[in-house]
């Protein structure tokens, strides 16, 4: 899939133009990325199917990147990109690859010092030139330095949204193969951890070399690391490993139970199965005085051998399954259990479709239930809804949800946490919403103690159904705000309200450690998509369903798998 790349273009697209104070093209140029990440069909493929007018329906893309993307799907170029990337030095766009600064920043910075690597950035910071320059203090510095930590650890690292993908594209077209038996995806991404370095492949075959070959000769390969008879290893365009592997069909489980690992996992499952007198590998589970073949087929089977239940890929993180895998294990939530998302934004503020076009998306889902939550008034970089725009948004929410059958819609809002705890809107408009979903979106900085008061005062306002992505992370760019969870758990818990996991791929938050905390302290939890077109209903919650996953989340811990009678009745709604 070239989503990626493509996607990818379009944002340091947006970056250069606004270092250039370009005034609307940013804007259109970052939401047409988002809505290409966001997809699930490969935008390749839809070109193929119905060429440029099928890239033109896309959400955000039109005409004018339409044909952008048109030309780089013909060419591999875009003269634009091009153009644009080399108008800048190299040094100014590395600035903005930090997390925390942003292209107007980079631009001030590489003005005064003219940075050209990323030990130049660190040593500026540390020796405080960049608190010299207007504008600049020494947090600011700070934040660099701490953003080039969070480079550093992010590289060579894909966020699950993008690897799951593009894995299950290449299964799919090696399991096309008369030559390929089984075939699974392994390794942290069949575990659901929500960033991976790379992507491995099982597979039986009794005829290897056609396999190996045409994996190697794949459109996406960029370059070949290896190629053999029972292993080859591969470099996709987007910068991903894939290596895929050979294994018996007798070894073929306890090979995927190998490789899927956790490492932890694997090591505590071995001295398990030393106990009992066996030995443990990746092709079989042995006899250890007679070195007799006992299981390997089969991942249950080892599992079985060893007193255990089959422990579910999601948990082998070596966080107490194993111990509970000797009596019993909950039945983990499922995507199919989901009745309702209610987290969505529409044009109405940063979304690119229509309240209509979310509703018959989500009614085409299956769903019995949704919320339209666009943005408060304080949000004004996504064009946040003030009193009066609210109120009459209201209303056409309202009026137009009467006309659908078969799904409940709720006019909701996702209000802003201001810094002192208090709501964006006041106790006159947030009383006329169905539904609130309170969020932090800036001030993050607080100390532990005054984010917590503020967390604890919005969530027991009266007014707050769920509090929106609860440490405000994004992956690979910012940090979660600290506070005292279990303060927080205690307040939602008392109050009624829900924590999200909200599954954007770059948010994942709450992460699955303190979704397992958080059921643990009793509170109930609620996955939403926050979409921000219809595309993007489907395809991200999924991955918010991995983390309730991960977080050993059951059917029940999860309030939007509840019918709508149910859902209404633990939030105190009318239907």
């Amino acid at each position: 899939m070239k989503n990626s790349e493509i996607a990818r273009m379009f944002y340091e697209m947006a970056d250069v133009l606004e270092m250039e104070d370009v005034d609307w093209k940013p804007n259109a140029y970052r939401k047409a990325a988002r809505s290409i990440e966001a997809m699930s069909t490969d935008v390749e493929e839809l070109y193929k199917k119905s060429g440029i007018k099928g890239l033109e329906e896309i959400p955000g893309v039109g005409e004018h990147l339409g044909e952008k993307i048109e030309e780089y799907l013909k060419t591999g170029r875009m003269k634009e990109y091009n153009h644009l990337m080399k108008s800048v030095p190299e040094g100014l766009l590395l600035l903005t690859r930090i997390p925390g600064i942003g292209p107007k920043k980079a631009k001030e910075i590489y003005s005064k010092l003219k940075i050209r690597s990323l030990k130049e950035l660190e040593s500026a910071a540390l020796s405080h030139k960049i608190s010299e320059i207007a504008h600049f203090k020494a947090k600011s510095e700070e934040n660099i330095l701490r953003g080039i930590q969070m480079l550093k650890v992010s590289s060579g690292r894909t966020l699950l949204g993008t690897a799951l993908p593009i894995a299950e594209d290449l299964v799919s077209e090696l399991k096309s193969l008369k030559q390929v038996g089984r075939i699974n995806v392994a390794g942290s991404i069949r575990r659901g951890r929500e960033s991976v370095k790379d992507i491995d492949i099982l597979i039986t075959s009794k005829d290897t070399k056609p396999v190996m070959d045409y994996f190697v000769k794949m459109k996406d390969v960029k370059e070949v690391l290896a190629q053999g008879p029972t292993k080859s290893s591969i470099v996709l365009h987007s910068g991903m490993q894939v290596d895929v592997r050979v294994m018996d069909e007798k070894s073929y489980g306890s090979a995927l139970q190998y490789f899927t690992g956790s490492k932890d996992h694997n090591v505590a499952l071995r001295q398990i199965a030393i106990s009992k007198g066996y030995k443990l590998s990746e092709y079989g589970l042995f006899d250890r005085k007679s070195g007799r073949f006992v299981a390997g087929g089969k991942e249950e089977d080892i599992y079985r051998k060893l007193g255990l239940k089959l422990i579910p890929p999601e948990i082998r993180e070596d966080c107490g399954e194993l111990e509970a895998a000797r009596k019993s294990l909950p039945k983990l939530v499922e995507l199919k259990d989901i009745r309702g998302d209610l987290h969505m934004h529409t044009n109405h503020s940063d979304g690119t479709d229509s309240v209509e076009g979310m509703v018959k998306a989500s009614r085409a889902l299956g769903y019995e239930y949704v919320a339209i939550t666009d943005h408060s008034k304080s949000e004004t970089i996504a064009n946040g809804l003030n009193d009066d725009r609210l109120l009459e948004y209201s209303k056409e929410v309202r009026k137009m949800a009467s006309k659908f059958k078969g799904i409940k819609v709720f006019t909701g809002s996702e209000v802003n946490i201001m810094v002192d705890g208090s709501l964006d809107y006041g106790d006159d408009i947030l009383k006329r919403l169905d539904f609130v979903i309170a969020s932090v979106h800036r001030n993050f900085k607080l100390t532990r103690d005054q984010m917590t008061r503020r967390l604890v005062k919005a969530i027991s306002s009266g007014y707050v159904n769920v509090l929106g992505h609860p440490t405000a992370r994004e992956l690979f760019n910012r940090e979660p705000i600290v506070f005292d969870f279990e303060k927080v758990y205690s307040a939602a818990r008392e109050n009624n309200v829900a924590l999200e996991i909200n599954s954007q791929p770059r948010r994942l938050d709450l992460d699955y450690m303190h979704v397992k905390e958080a059921v643990e302290h009793g509170v109930k939890i609620i996955i939403d998509t926050d979409a921000h077109n219809a595309a993007s209903l489907g395809q991200y919650m999924r991955f918010g369903v991995i983390t309730a996953r991960k977080g050993w989340c059951t059917k029940a811990d999860v309030i939007n798998t509840r019918s709508l009678s149910e859902f209404a009745k633990f939030f105190k709604l009318r239907l």
